[in-house]
């Protein structure tokens, strides 16, 4: 009888322990996370308008929310996947606002300024994500206006139903990759014998 090869036991071994740890992952930390947020998002847009947070806190998500954008700074254009770009001004006294979109990557907008209402909101993060594992810095806000400027379109209201769930698919896909590399290895070392 042949022994069963050390060095391939030992790398698929930890391959199915990594995906197994994957799937715990999905299933006992990011679907309690999700859950959690759409909880938020469901309930926060109903609740009283809140003053604009001078420090990130992540439970005032989706509020409404008054501020004033004295002078913009900037004005940039960030990538939104289907509705093409974000305006984001950077504002003087700190404030980000999420203007509106616009499907244009070289669009210039004309914006100088003033009160602004809407709700509240992460705004853009750069860092990577490997990254942002190890940088525990909470993300700054922003606040996503309600009105857009001449040029650009409306920023949509928070969606529940625009938030996939998925972290329960995904643990049990990580699950059925683990079963399936352990059931191709157990086969390949009996063809081996």
């Amino acid at each position: 009888m042949r022994r069963v090869p050390l060095l391939p036991t030992l790398l698929v071994g930890l391959a199915v322990a990594a995906m197994i740890a994957l799937g715990l992952w999905q299933l006992l930390i990011r679907l309690p996370e999700k859950e959690a947020f759409l909880a938020q998002l469901a309930a926060n847009p109903a609740k009283p308008s809140v003053a604009f947070p001078a420090v990130p806190d992540d439970r005032l998500l989706f509020r409404r929310t008054t501020a004033m954008c004295p002078q913009p700074v900037t004005i940039r254009l960030a990538g939104a996947g289907a509705v093409g770009f974000r305006a984001i001004a950077e504002c003087r006294a700190g404030l980000i606002v999420q203007l509106g979109t616009t499907h244009d990557p070289d669009a210039r907008i004309a914006w100088s300024g003033g009160v602004v209402t809407g709700y509240i909101s992460h705004a853009p993060d750069a860092r990577p994500l490997i990254a942002s594992l190890f940088d525990h810095t909470p993300a700054r806000m922003m606040l996503v206006a309600d009105e857009a400027p001449p040029g650009l379109a409306r920023n949509a209201p928070p969606d529940l139903a625009a938030v996939p769930n998925n972290h329960l698919a995904y643990a049990v896909q990580w699950f059925f990759f683990a079963a399936i590399a352990t059931v191709i290895y157990v086969l390949a070392l009996r063809r081996r014998r």
